[in-house]
Protein backbone atom coordinates (compact mmCIF):
# COMPACT_ATOMS: atom_id res chain seq x y z
CA UNK A 1 0.00 0.00 0.00
CA UNK A 2 1.64 3.24 -0.96
CA UNK A 3 1.77 6.30 0.95
CA UNK A 4 -1.06 8.55 -0.47
CA UNK A 5 -3.27 5.84 -1.32
CA UNK A 6 -3.10 4.85 2.53
CA UNK A 7 -3.87 8.28 3.72
CA UNK A 8 -6.63 8.70 1.17
CA UNK A 9 -8.43 5.09 2.57
CA UNK A 10 -8.14 6.62 6.19
CA UNK A 11 -9.58 9.58 5.41
CA UNK A 12 -12.22 7.60 3.14
CA UNK A 13 -12.82 5.56 5.98
CA UNK A 14 -16.51 5.95 7.53
CA UNK A 15 -16.93 3.32 10.60
CA UNK A 16 -17.09 4.61 14.06
CA UNK A 17 -18.30 7.73 13.02
CA UNK A 18 -21.34 7.34 15.78
CA UNK A 19 -18.52 7.37 18.59
CA UNK A 20 -16.59 10.45 17.67
CA UNK A 21 -16.14 12.61 20.56
CA UNK A 22 -16.24 10.02 22.68
CA UNK A 23 -13.58 9.28 25.00
CA UNK A 24 -11.79 5.41 25.12
CA UNK A 25 -12.22 5.65 28.40
CA UNK A 26 -16.20 5.80 27.64
CA UNK A 27 -16.31 3.48 24.84
CA UNK A 28 -14.38 1.40 27.56
CA UNK A 29 -16.66 0.99 29.91
CA UNK A 30 -19.14 0.48 27.61
CA UNK A 31 -18.22 -2.25 25.97
CA UNK A 32 -17.02 -4.29 29.34
CA UNK A 33 -20.45 -3.76 30.19
CA UNK A 34 -21.69 -5.69 27.75
CA UNK A 35 -18.78 -8.07 26.08
CA UNK A 36 -15.55 -9.11 27.29
CA UNK A 37 -13.35 -7.07 24.63
CA UNK A 38 -11.94 -3.49 25.66
CA UNK A 39 -12.67 -0.63 23.16
CA UNK A 40 -8.99 -0.73 21.47
CA UNK A 41 -9.34 -4.78 20.84
CA UNK A 42 -13.13 -3.74 19.26
CA UNK A 43 -11.67 -0.84 16.55
CA UNK A 44 -8.83 -3.08 16.03
CA UNK A 45 -11.10 -5.77 15.51
CA UNK A 46 -12.95 -4.23 12.77
CA UNK A 47 -10.02 -2.50 11.29
CA UNK A 48 -8.34 -5.96 10.43
CA UNK A 49 -11.64 -7.20 9.12
CA UNK A 50 -11.79 -4.32 6.72
CA UNK A 51 -8.12 -4.03 6.01
CA UNK A 52 -7.66 -7.46 5.11
CA UNK A 53 -5.14 -8.16 2.03
CA UNK A 54 -3.85 -11.84 0.97
CA UNK A 55 -0.99 -11.73 2.91
CA UNK A 56 -3.45 -11.32 6.23
CA UNK A 57 -4.24 -7.69 7.60
CA UNK A 58 -2.08 -4.43 7.12
CA UNK A 59 -0.74 -4.12 10.51
CA UNK A 60 0.93 -1.56 9.53
CA UNK A 61 -1.07 0.46 7.85
CA UNK A 62 -3.86 0.42 11.10
CA UNK A 63 -1.05 1.42 13.71
CA UNK A 64 -0.15 4.55 11.87
CA UNK A 65 -3.32 5.55 11.20
CA UNK A 66 -5.07 4.62 13.86
CA UNK A 67 -6.24 7.65 15.13
CA UNK A 68 -7.64 8.83 11.65
CA UNK A 69 -9.48 5.25 11.44
CA UNK A 70 -11.04 5.49 14.81
CA UNK A 71 -12.09 9.23 16.86
CA UNK A 72 -11.35 7.42 20.11
CA UNK A 73 -8.49 6.24 19.78
CA UNK A 74 -5.88 9.12 20.18
CA UNK A 75 -2.44 7.52 19.16
CA UNK A 76 -0.55 5.89 16.92
CA UNK A 77 0.47 1.76 17.69
CA UNK A 78 3.34 -0.53 16.40
CA UNK A 79 2.09 -3.66 14.02
CA UNK A 80 2.94 -5.53 17.23
CA UNK A 81 0.85 -3.89 19.44
CA UNK A 82 -1.89 -4.01 16.55
CA UNK A 83 -1.69 -7.76 16.43
CA UNK A 84 -1.70 -8.45 20.32
CA UNK A 85 -4.74 -6.62 20.23
CA UNK A 86 -6.40 -8.22 17.36
CA UNK A 87 -5.02 -11.88 19.63
CA UNK A 88 -6.66 -10.77 22.68
CA UNK A 89 -9.30 -10.04 20.50
CA UNK A 90 -9.34 -13.59 19.27
CA UNK A 91 -8.79 -15.27 22.46
CA UNK A 92 -11.07 -13.48 24.23
CA UNK A 93 -14.01 -14.80 21.95
CA UNK A 94 -12.42 -18.15 21.82
CA UNK A 95 -12.88 -18.37 24.93
CA UNK A 96 -16.60 -16.88 26.06
CA UNK A 97 -17.93 -19.21 22.85
CA UNK A 98 -16.16 -21.74 24.57
CA UNK A 99 -18.01 -21.27 28.00
CA UNK A 100 -20.94 -20.76 26.33
CA UNK A 101 -20.88 -23.84 25.16
CA UNK A 102 -19.92 -25.48 28.36
CA UNK A 103 -23.15 -23.46 29.81
CA UNK A 104 -25.55 -25.09 26.73
CA UNK A 105 -23.87 -28.63 26.72
CA UNK A 106 -23.46 -28.99 30.15
CA UNK A 107 -27.64 -28.52 30.64
CA UNK A 108 -27.34 -25.59 33.12
CA UNK A 109 -29.68 -24.11 30.30
CA UNK A 110 -32.59 -25.20 29.06
CA UNK A 111 -33.51 -24.31 25.06
CA UNK A 112 -35.73 -21.04 25.83
CA UNK A 113 -32.77 -20.04 27.89
CA UNK A 114 -30.39 -20.28 24.96
CA UNK A 115 -32.54 -18.93 22.80
CA UNK A 116 -32.98 -15.87 25.32
CA UNK A 117 -28.91 -15.43 25.62
CA UNK A 118 -28.58 -15.92 22.08
CA UNK A 119 -31.47 -13.05 21.56
CA UNK A 120 -29.85 -10.98 23.75
CA UNK A 121 -26.25 -11.79 22.36
CA UNK A 122 -27.27 -11.04 19.25
CA UNK A 123 -28.97 -7.67 19.99
CA UNK A 124 -25.71 -6.76 21.74
CA UNK A 125 -23.95 -7.80 18.54
CA UNK A 126 -25.98 -5.91 16.48
CA UNK A 127 -26.06 -2.61 18.18
CA UNK A 128 -21.83 -2.41 17.71
CA UNK A 129 -22.48 -3.16 14.61
CA UNK A 130 -24.16 -0.44 14.59
CA UNK A 131 -22.57 1.56 16.72
CA UNK A 132 -19.55 1.29 14.44
CA UNK A 133 -20.76 1.68 11.02
CA UNK A 134 -21.18 -2.03 9.29
CA UNK A 135 -24.25 -2.58 8.18
CA UNK A 136 -25.74 -6.51 6.82
CA UNK A 137 -28.48 -6.74 5.21
CA UNK A 138 -31.68 -8.32 6.22
CA UNK A 139 -31.35 -11.39 4.60
CA UNK A 140 -27.90 -11.87 5.94
CA UNK A 141 -28.65 -11.35 9.21
CA UNK A 142 -31.48 -13.75 8.90
CA UNK A 143 -29.59 -16.17 7.37
CA UNK A 144 -26.80 -15.89 10.30
CA UNK A 145 -29.35 -16.36 12.73
CA UNK A 146 -30.88 -18.94 12.01
CA UNK A 147 -27.86 -20.78 11.52
CA UNK A 148 -26.91 -20.42 14.64
CA UNK A 149 -30.58 -21.18 16.32
CA UNK A 150 -30.19 -24.42 14.64
CA UNK A 151 -26.70 -25.33 16.35
CA UNK A 152 -27.64 -23.98 19.45
CA UNK A 153 -31.07 -26.14 18.85
CA UNK A 154 -28.40 -29.50 18.14
CA UNK A 155 -26.42 -28.56 20.71
CA UNK A 156 -29.25 -28.15 23.26
CA UNK A 157 -30.63 -31.40 22.41
CA UNK A 158 -27.42 -33.57 22.77
CA UNK A 159 -26.78 -32.16 25.70
CA UNK A 160 -30.04 -33.56 27.10
CA UNK A 161 -29.60 -36.86 25.46
CA UNK A 162 -26.31 -37.25 27.42
CA UNK A 163 -27.68 -35.86 30.74
CA UNK A 164 -30.55 -38.25 30.24
CA UNK A 165 -28.20 -41.43 29.53
CA UNK A 166 -25.93 -39.93 32.33
CA UNK A 167 -28.69 -39.99 34.96
CA UNK A 168 -29.64 -43.41 33.69
CA UNK A 169 -26.65 -44.64 34.12
CA UNK A 170 -26.12 -43.00 37.61
CA UNK A 171 -28.92 -44.29 38.62
CA UNK A 172 -27.51 -48.29 38.28
CA UNK A 173 -24.49 -47.66 39.07
CA UNK A 174 -23.02 -47.75 36.12
CA UNK A 175 -21.90 -44.41 35.66
CA UNK A 176 -20.01 -41.44 36.96
CA UNK A 177 -21.17 -40.13 40.24
CA UNK A 178 -20.83 -40.74 43.80
CA UNK A 179 -19.34 -44.33 44.94
CA UNK A 180 -22.15 -46.54 45.65
CA UNK A 181 -20.13 -48.73 48.61
CA UNK A 182 -21.81 -50.01 51.46
CA UNK A 183 -19.74 -48.53 54.02
CA UNK A 184 -21.82 -50.03 56.93
CA UNK A 185 -20.04 -49.82 60.17
CA UNK A 186 -19.54 -46.44 60.34
CA UNK A 187 -19.22 -45.03 57.05
CA UNK A 188 -15.73 -45.42 57.19
CA UNK A 189 -13.13 -47.83 54.82
CA UNK A 190 -11.47 -50.62 56.83
CA UNK A 191 -8.35 -49.36 57.90
CA UNK A 192 -6.04 -52.66 57.86
CA UNK A 193 -7.37 -53.84 54.42
CA UNK A 194 -8.21 -49.81 52.87
CA UNK A 195 -11.80 -50.97 51.85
Amino acid sequence: MQDGEAAGDAQKYQKFKKVDGATYEKVNAFLRKRTYVTAREWAIARLCADFKTTGGSEMTFIGEHLPELVPFMTGTYTPQAVNQARSAFKRKVKKAGATFFYGAMCGFFTAEELDDILFEASEVAKFLLEVEGTSLDIDEEISIEDRITEVMRTVAESAAKVLRAREADQAEGTGPGPARKDTAGGGRPDQTTGE
